[in-house]
């Protein structure tokens, strides 16, 4: 089983799908520029599934484009967007709550 495969509980509130673990992966890199390859790997998806999700994610400008290395396009989570602002800060709070339930589990 893969980090991809184990569920979370980002996935179990919203749904486990493509365009979920897309954001989950940018969501947990946001400081960081991916290439397609890197966000498909990571995210657990294959790249033609996301080439078929990232219009619509450039288009909402959820991702920018950062800059080029040779011929890969990297890319990052937009941080000024105001959705991906409410989308990060209820990741956070579902993040950490998990995070204190399984504390609070290991402490018993």
């Amino acid at each position: 089983m893969s980090f991809q495969d184990e569920p979370t509980k980002f996935r179990k509130l919203l749904g486990d799908n493509p365009k979920i673990r897309v954001l989950e992966y940018l969501l947990e890199g946001r400081e960081l520029d991916h290439s397609l390859t890197d966000i498909a790997e990571g995210s657990g998806i294959d790249r033609v599934t996301l080439f078929r999700l990232w219009p619509q994610l450039t288009k909402e400008k959820i991702v920018i484009h950062t800059r080029n290395i040779g011929n890969a396009k990297l890319f990052k989570l937009n941080l000024q967007n105001a959705d991906v602002q409410i989308l990060l800060e209820m990741f956070d709070k579902i993040i950490n709550e998990g995070f204190q339930e399984k504390e609070a589990l290991t402490e018993q």
